[in-house]
C-alpha cells in the first residue's frame, strides 16, 4: 500500500533507540581513562542540541573533538546501530519498504553511518541527507563538512526547501530542530517521537505525541500490518509480575502499568474499563462483575497454573481468551513437594522451633527415612506425573489416584479409589486443580480414613482440604504432620496479616504460596504467557488457550486475516462466508474450531475490503466479537 504522503525522519533516537555518535563515543573511548567522564560530556552536548541551548555548529565541533573517532570505527558502529533500530520501525519494516520512494531521512548525524542503517529497510541513499565527516590522511575524524547546510543551525528547513516536495509533508522526529521544519512552514504535522526519549520542550510544540510509528500510521490510515496501535494497547499486570514479562510487552510497543499487589473486585472494575490485556497470579480474582466492567479486554494472562481464579465462562461469552503457564513453574513445586515430605518424616519443623527457643532434643523418636515409604499422590497432572519419577528415584513406591485415565510413568501404581489411596500410603501429596468440584476433596471424613501417623502435603488450591478437620487431626495426632501452602482465603499482598486455624499445629509447614516462587519458575512463566498473547493478538494462534478452541495457524503473506468469535451454533461459517461472497471477496485461507460455547473462525482473503464488508460480519448473529488483524 503505497502513499502520496511524503514523511521526513529523524534518525538519531527515532530511527534508532539511540544517538549514534554516543555509540561511536563507546567505541573510540574504549580504552580511554576518561573514558566515563567524555561520555557524560558528549551525551550532555547532544542533549543541549536536541532542546536548542547550543547552536548545531557548536554541538559538533565539541562531540567531534571529544570523541577523537576513527573511520576504522564505523563498520562497528554501523553493525551496533543495526541492533538498535527502533521497535517500531522495526515492526513496520513492510511499511517502509512499500513507501521507499516517499521517505526521507534528514538528520543533523552523518550520512557515513546513517546510509547503511537506513539501506536495509529500502529507505534510498539518495533520500538520505545528512552530515559527512572529514579525516585527515590516518583516517582520524577532525572536522566535518561546514558547507553542508545541516551542519548549521535551521539546516533541516533550508535542505527540505531543496527539495521541493509535492504533496502533505510529515515530519518525525525528536529534536527541536525537527520541530523547526513545521515552523517554517514546509510541513503538515510535527509528530514528536516518544518511543525512545520525551524532550517536554519538544514535545509540547507537536501536532501529535506519537510513542510509536504505529501510532503515526494508525492515526493518518495507513496502518497495513496492524489495525490497531500497540501504543493503544493498554496493559495491566498485577501481583508483581517478573520484570522480564513486563519488559516482553513494552518491547512489543504495548502502553504498560504495573501494580505490586492485588486488587479487590471494586477497584478491579474501575481500572480495568481502558484495558485491553490484564496479567495476574493467583491472588486476584477476574469475576463476572469485573468483566461487565471490561470494554476493551481482549486477553487474559494468568502468570501461574490454575485459572480458577477467573470466570472462563463470562470471558468465553464476551470473547476474550485466557492463557496461563501450564508448565512452566512444575519443576519448582515437586522441588518444594519433595522437600517438605522430607521435611515432615524428618520431624524437622518442631525440632527447629525449639532450637530457636534453646531446647536441644536430640532423637530418632518419630522420624524416618522417605526411601520405601509409600506415597500416594492425589491428582497425577503436570507435577503430580513429574513428583512420581522425582519420588520413585529416591526409593519411594508411587501411587495415584485422578479422575481422569492417566498413564503411569515408571513404576507408579494407578488406585482406582480415593479411599483405598488414602488407607495405603504413609504420605499423601495433592495436585489437583481448583474447580469447585474439588472443594473438600480431604474432609473430614477422607482425613480420618488416612493411614495414622501419615503426612499431607497441599501445594494444590486452599479451598481443597476441609482446613478445621486437617488442624483436628493434627493436634489429635492422627496426622504426624503437614505442610500447607495454599489457603481458602490468602492476603492480597504482604502488608496484610495472614490468619489460619492451622497456626501452631504440631509439625506443620506453612509457607505464603510459593510452591512456584522460585527465580527460575518466574522467568519461564514471565516469557511464556507473554508470548502468547502477543502470538494471539498478532496472528490469532489461540494454541494454549484455556478457554478458546485451539487454534495453530500458519504465517500469513500477502492476505488479510479477519477473526470471527461467535456463539456455538449451526450455520455461522456459512453466513460468513456468504457475506464475503456477495463482496466478491476471495478466501485465501480459513480455519476453523469450536468448543462447547464458542466458535472461532480465522478468515484470510486476498483483496481490500470496505468497512461495509466489516459491518456485515459483525451484523451476523450469534457474533461475540469480530476483530481485525492485517
Amino acid at each position: 500500500m503505497t502513499t502520496d504522503k511524503k514523511f521526513i525522519i529523524d534518525f538519531d533516537s527515532t530511527f534508532t533507540q539511540v544517538e549514534a555518535l554516543d555509540i561511536l563515543g563507546e567505541i573510540s573511548l574504549r580504552n580511554d581513562p576518561q573514558r566515563d567522564v567524555k561520555l557524560q560530556a558528549i551525551k550532555d552536548i547532544t542533549d543541549l542540541g536536541m532542546e536548542g541551548k547550543v547552536t548545531l555548529r557548536e554541538s559538533l565541533e565539541k562531540r567531534i573533538e571529544v570523541l577523537g573517532a576513527n573511520k576504522s570505527q564505523i563498520s562497528e558502529l554501523v553493525e551496533a546501530l543495526k541492533k538498535k533500530v527502533s521497535k517500531s520501525f522495526h515492526r513496520n519494516k513492510d511499511f517502509l519498504l512499500e513507501n521507499a520512494d516517499n521517505i526521507y531521512i534528514i538528520s543533523n548525524g552523518f550520512k557515513d553511518f546513517i546510509t547503511p542503517v537506513v539501506g536495509q529497510y529500502g529507505i534510498k541513499a539518495e533520500n538520505v541527507y545528512a552530515n559527512e565527516f572529514v579525516y585527515d590522511a590516518d583516517g582520524n575524524i577532525t572536522d566535518f563538512d561546514r558547507d553542508n547546510l545541516l551542519s548549521r543551525n535551521n539546516g533541516k528547513p533550508e535542505t527540505i526547501k531543496t527539495l521541493n516536495l509535492e504533496g502533505d509533508v510529515y515530519v518525525i522526529g525528536d529534536g527541536y530542530t525537527d520541530y523547526e521544519i513545521k515552523a517554517s512552514g514546509l510541513a503538515n504535522k510535527f509528530y514528536a517521537f516518544v518511543e525512545n526519549i520525551n524532550r517536554p520542550k519538544v514535545s509540547s510544540k507537536a501536532d501529535h505525541i506519537a510513542p510509536s510509528l504505529d501510532e503515526i500510521l494508525y492515526v493518518n490510515k495507513m496502518n497495513k500490518k496492524y489495525s490497531y496501535p500497540k501504543s493503544r494497547i493498554n496493559v495491566l499486570l498485577l501481583e508483581n509480575v517478573h520484570p522480564i514479562g513486563v519488559e516482553i510487552m513494552k518491547q512489543e510497543g504495548y502502553n504498560v502499568e504495573v501494580v505490586s499487589s492485588a486488587m479487590s473486585e471494586e477497584e478491579l472494575c474501575e481500572k480495568i474499563k481502558n484495558v485491553s490485556i490484564i496479567g495476574l497470579r493467583s491472588k486476584t480474582q477476574i469475576t463476572k462483575k469485573v468483566l461487565e466492567n471490561a470494554n476493551r479486554l481482549i486477553a487474559i494472562g494468568a502468570f501461574c497454573i490454575g485459572t480458577n481464579q477467573i470466570d472462563l465462562e463470562t470471558c468465553q461469552e464476551k470473547g476474550i481468551a485466557v492463557f496461563n503457564a501450564p508448565f512452566s513453574n512444575t519443576r519448582s513445586v515437586v522441588e518444594l513437594a519433595i522437600a517438605e515430605l522430607i521435611f515432615l518424616m524428618r520431624n524437622l519443623q518442631d525440632n527447629a522451633v525449639k532450637m530457636h527457643q534453646s531446647i536441644w532434643n536430640k532423637s530418632a523418636s518419630g522420624s524416618f527415612e522417605v526411601r520405601g515409604k509409600k506415597l500416594g499422590i492425589i491428582g497425577y497432572g503436570n507435577i503430580g506425573a513429574q513428583l512420581s519419577v522425582l519420588a520413585e528415584s529416591m526409593g519411594m513406591n508411587v501411587f495415584y489416584y485422578d479422575i481422569v485415565e492417566r498413564l503411569a510413568l515408571g513404576n507408579a501404581t494407578k488406585i482406582d479409589s480415593l479411599d483405598e489411596l488414602l488407607e495405603t500410603c504413609d504420605m499423601i501429596s495433592l495436585h489437583v486443580d481448583g474447580r469447585p468440584d474439588n472443594k473438600d476433596i480431604l474432609n473430614r471424613e477422607k482425613i480420618f480414613k488416612m493411614k495414622k501417623g501419615a503426612i499431607l502435603v497441599n501445594l494444590s488450591r486452599g479451598h481443597v482440604v476441609e482446613v478445621p478437620a486437617l488442624r483436628e487431626a493434627l493436634e489429635t495426632g492422627h496426622l504426624a504432620g503437614a505442610a500447607v501452602d495454599v489457603f481458602p482465603s490468602e492476603p492480597k499482598n504482604n502488608d496484610e496479616p495472614f490468619e489460619s486455624e492451622l497456626k501452631g499445629c504440631p509439625n506443620t509447614i506453612l509457607t505464603p504460596h510459593i510452591g512456584g516462587s522460585t527465580l527460575e519458575a518466574q522467568e519461564n512463566i514471565a516469557q511464556f504467557v507473554p508470548g502468547k498473547i502477543i502470538e494471539y493478538i498478532n496472528t490469532g494462534n489461540t494454541f494454549n488457550s484455556v478457554n478458546f478452541p485451539n487454534i495453530q495457524l500458519p504465517f500469513l503473506k500477502d492476505a488479510h486475516r479477519l477473526i470471527h468469535i461467535h456463539h456455538n451454533a449451526p450455520g455461522v461459517l456459512a453466513k460468513i462466508n456468504q457475506v464475503l461472497a456477495n463482496y466478491k471477496i476471495n478466501i485465501a485461507g480459513q480455519y476453523l474450531k469450536t468448543n462447547e460455547k464458542i466458535g472461532y473462525v480465522i478468515t484470510d482473503i486476498d483483496k481490500q475490503y470496505s468497512n461495509d464488508v466489516i459491518d456485515a460480519l459483525k451484523e451476523i448473529e450469534g457474533t461475540i466479537r469480530f476483530r481485525i488483524l492485517y
